[in-house]
């Protein structure tokens, strides 16, 4: 289930990639990126590498690729790079709007359904983007979910995952992975998970960005991991 959301993507790798001048690389692959979000006990962690290229040239390792909607909320993009920034500021004009009307913050699923909304709109020449959304919803629930690029969500209340190195983080989350954990314990996982899956990956890595939500406050750290 967890990639049958995915499935309008391999069709743009297969015709996209075909007839890009990219090499033998696809659209979505193209400047390479790693994101997972994970739930905890009253709590979240979303990470990301740092990496900015253009297939296998390293442009930046700096790159913001987690965006904060507000306190409790956050977005992570991956795929083609000017796709990701372009969306992102559509969300912040969409969520301003929602503000001035209702005075108050979106939920965390509202938010989800939003950016849904956003991408299956464009579904005739889509954002080439995968986001993972995580945010702490009613009674400080976790809520993370990712969607392909056309909105088609995909929930879950472990994991999510998305970019070039999603296949090696899938397997360094389940492995490593554990029911309501506490927020330092969430955060060494996440970061294993992050550091390990990005070492098996040429286009991400040059280190982590780690956010840590719990209902009281945000924890921000840059990861290093390797250079090359």
């Amino acid at each position: 289930m967890r990639r049958k959301a995915l499935a309008f993507d391999h069709f743009l790798h297969l015709n996209v990639g075909k007839c890009s001048n990219f090499g033998s690389g696809v659209i979505f692959e193209y400047n390479g990126s790693a994101l997972v979000a994970m739930v905890g006990k009253n709590c979240f962690a979303i990470a990301s590498d740092r990496r900015l290229g253009v297939q296998l040239q390293t442009i930046a390792t700096d790159f913001q690729k987690i965006y904060r909607i507000h306190h409790t909320l956050f977005i992570g993009l991956a795929g083609l790079a000017t796709d990701t920034q372009t969306l992102y500021q559509r969300l912040v004009f969409r969520h301003k709007l929602y503000h001035l009307r209702e005075e108050r913050d979106m939920k965390p699923e509202t938010f989800a359904s939003l950016v849904s909304a956003v991408l299956y709109e464009k579904r005739f020449g889509p954002y080439f983007c995968q986001p993972v959304i995580a945010g702490l919803g009613d009674d400080d629930k976790p809520f993370i979910c990712t969607m392909d690029s056309i909105g088609a969500k995909e929930l879950a209340k472990d994991f999510v995952v998305a970019g070039t190195a999603s296949e090696s983080l899938y397997g360094a989350c389940e492995s490593m992975f554990k029911p309501d954990m506490e927020a330092e314990e969430l955060f060494e996982t996440i970061s294993q998970a992050l550091i390990s899956s990005v070492d098996r990956d040429c286009l991400s890595g040059w280190g982590g960005h780690v956010y840590l939500v719990t209902p009281t406050e945000v924890t921000e750290r840059i990861l290093k991991g390797r250079m090359d």
